[in-house]
């Protein structure tokens, strides 16, 4: 397939989606929104996948591509039906193009989480193979605040009780960090707003030791990144209902 992606800044890139695109023999387009690139006629493209980035939904005077990306999104959604995915910016882009909100949080949410899967979560292919919790990689200091109608809850937290919805049968977003590689966190602190966040949410001595901490779950969390994009792949493209999942598409592992 080809994949159109939607970035906010270099560093917040699909990570090791890219692992598993370049593996399936997967092409993707990225188009780079904060350096002035625009989005390209949809034609073409079989699934948009948009990243996370610094900047807040609403900040459309300070990005004003903000809104032409809300109404690429829409338009792929909501009137093409296309396969979607979100991940934190993308996420909340996702409920806002639909007539969600996103607002801000009491207090951000950085580090190490579980998040559950709910009793929708637990009947949508996404997660199938999983059990009731996840633990995640969380950066973000918006959220969620109202869905747009139709939506779906498919995992939760108590910081942050949208952690992954679907709306329709091909659209989903992720809160968390799915994507994430060794290199994740060292980019990341060398964002000022993500520096800030980090340190407002877990302070000087959790931040300086949150790398080590990710690094020993790396393993963890690309099986856990695998296993969601074979079930994502799978649900929106309706592969079992034709009869036609391939061999690499099989379970990974247990969970």
């Amino acid at each position: 397939m080809r994949i159109l992606v939607l970035q906010h800044l270099d560093v917040e890139h699909p990570g090791t989606l890219r692992d598993f695109w370049a593996a399936e023999g997967h092409e993707w387009h990225t188009v780079e929104l904060d350096a002035g690139e625009g989005i390209p006629a949809l034609d073409g493209f079989d699934l948009m996948a948009v990243m996370g980035g610094p900047m807040d939904v609403w900040q459309h005077d300070q990005f004003p591509w903000l809104k032409s990306e809300m109404e690429a999104i829409r338009h792929w959604v909501k009137d093409l039906g296309r396969p979607y995915l979100g991940i934190c910016l993308g996420h909340q882009l996702l409920a806002e193009a639909l007539g969600g909100k996103v607002g801000l949080m009491k207090l951000p949410e950085v580090g190490l989480a579980e998040v559950v899967v709910t009793p929708a979560g637990r009947d949508d292919r996404l997660f199938d193979g999983f059990g009731r919790t996840i633990e995640t990689l969380q950066w973000h200091g918006a959220e969620v605040q109202r869905l747009p109608e139709g939506a779906v809850i498919l995992a939760s937290n108590a910081a942050c009780p949208v952690q992954s919805f679907r709306w329709g049968r091909h659209a989903y977003g992720f809160q968390c960090h799915v994507e994430i590689t060794d290199t994740t966190v060292g980019d990341w602190e060398r964002i000022p707003e993500y520096k800030a966040s980090l340190e407002k949410a877990l302070g000087a001595q959790g931040a300086a030791t949150l790398k080590q901490n990710i690094g020993e779950r790396l393993p963890s969390f690309r099986l856990t990144a695998e296993r969601l994009h074979r079930n994502f792949v799978a649900a929106a493209f309706d592969i079992e209902a034709t009869g036609s999942r391939p061999a690499d598409f099989a379970q990974v592992g247990s969970s």
